[in-house]
């Protein structure tokens, strides 16, 4: 059923937003906290102010390592001992959700283990996290994302597909921990077949579910990018890589089984190398400028942020409408990336969607058009001013 389809079915749902955020010992914060409506929020002030810090707080409180990929020790205040914690009031149909999390200091140093809480009580992983809230961010680090390569757009369609689909997130660990122990055993000379077959099969069996997943996800993106506005351009995409490909043709068990050939067939040359030379970690997301015909990597950077902002778009509304999830919207130092027509267009297009958009800016005549329908708070030194 078409993304049009059903949203003339269904009812919009209540947006969700943010009613209040507290940071300790966060970045540049020491102690912060800000109330604030359900609408779109203007974060304005100079760079090194903490207007990033600020949403990449927010983006720690859905699974994942936030918009930054931030190590945990990394998040915490130079100057403070005490760990790092992050906590919000979300609101909901039936009143407000309290959300918290922060760095666990229980664990050795090393450890990159963080708590979440929700509504007072401890989270058994990052996953439940999705249960409550979605969450989509542009970054001025992915300006470059449809041109560089495979690794940062595989890793961008994952965080796509875990808001429909939690599980894919524990999928991709038990890949990729399956996947380094594989090559720990080669790079050692170990040639226990039994115990390399096992770690072979957890691979391939979870690179199908991998696979599936993410092509279900390009699937429902394709169909949204086909039902949006024509103001920015349209993006034909594709999912490619050897368990993707071989799903077009065959079934998943058939699939599983010529994984499993394959890894025990590179056994020598993974072993040399030091690599995995095929699996689910080789995927691409495949975008292409659909009036032009042209691969996103051979558009112009323009053009490349044009595609993404479409593509985020069309996400943010398959969100709300499949999940019946209104998401919040993070969009770091957007607008003066933009020219004023297509800076209009986000704007109009954030306040249709009726998303709690937090962007950030180092002036307010960016945000012009948006102002009369947002809340403006001014960042100075890890400080809010109203």
């Amino acid at each position: 059923m078409a993304v049009a389809e059903v949203a003339a079915q269904t009812p919009r749902p209540e947006p969700l937003s943010i009613s209040r955020i507290t940071l300790s010992h966060f970045r540049n914060y020491e102690s912060m906290r800000l109330v604030c409506a359900a609408s779109p929020v203007i974060l304005v002030g100079a760079n090194g102010s903490g207007k990033t810090n600020l949403v990449e707080a927010l983006s720690l409180l859905v699974p994942g390592r936030g918009l930054r990929r931030s190590h945990l020790v990394d998040l915490q205040n130079r100057h403070k001992t005490d760990p790092w914690a992050v906590a919000i009031d979300l609101r909901i149909d039936t009143g407000d959700l309290h959300i918290g999390t922060g760095r666990d200091i229980t664990t050795d140093n090393d450890a990159e283990r963080r708590l979440v809480h929700i509504d007072g009580r401890p989270a058994r992983s990052q996953n439940q996290l999705a249960d409550h809230i979605a969450m989509g961010w542009i970054t001025p680090d992915m300006d470059r994302l449809l041109a560089e390569g495979a690794s940062a757009r595989r890793k961008f369609l994952d965080r796509l597909v875990y808001s429909f689909d939690p599980a894919h997130n524990a999928r991709v660990q038990r890949y990729e921990k399956a996947m380094r122990e594989r090559l720990r055993l080669l790079r050692d000379g170990n040639n226990d077949a039994a115990w390399l077959s096992a770690l072979e099969n957890e691979m391939a069996q979870t690179a199908v579910a991998i696979a599936a997943a993410r092509r279900d996800m390009v699937r429902r993106l394709r169909t949204a990018i086909g039902e949006s506005g024509d103001v920015f351009p349209r993006a034909d995409i594709a999912v490619t890589g050897i368990a993707e490909d071989m799903l077009d043709e065959k079934p998943a068990l058939l699939v599983e089984d010529a994984l499993r050939a394959a890894f025990a067939r590179l056994r020598g040359d993974d072993a040399q190398s030091g690599t995995c030379a095929t699996g689910a970690h080789r995927s691409d997301l495949r975008v292409t400028h659909r009036a032009k015909q042209c691969p996103a990597d051979l558009c112009s950077t323009g053009e490349q942020k044009a595609l993404l902002i479409a593509l985020m778009l069309a996400y943010m509304r398959l969100l709300t409408v499949q999940r019946n999830m209104t998401p919040l919207f993070l969009l770091d130092d957007i607008a003066a990336h933009l020219d004023d027509y297509r800076r209009a267009a986000l704007f109009d297009e954030i306040l249709d969607l009726r998303v709690q958009a937090w962007l950030t800016g180092t002036d307010t005549e960016s945000f012009t058009r948006l102002i009369p329908n947002a809340q403006l708070f001014t960042v100075d030194n890890g400080q809010i001013l109203s």
